[in-house]
């Protein structure tokens, strides 16, 4: 299940930016999905530095 969430969350945030960006407003999702790419990222970094 763990596996399944991070691409739920992004399918949702591709399809908002889909959406949002022919109202002129795809910077928000994109945004948004920045920060969780860092969040991401982030955390992989934080176990990798605990587990060495």
């Amino acid at each position: 299940m763990k596996k399944f969430v991070p691409g739920i969350i992004l399918i949702g945030l591709l399809i908002a930016t889909y959406f949002m960006y022919n109202k002129q407003l795809g910077a928000i999702p994109i945004l948004l999905l920045s920060f969780y790419l860092f969040y991401i990222v982030y955390t992989r970094i934080k176990v990798n530095k605990t587990t060495k």
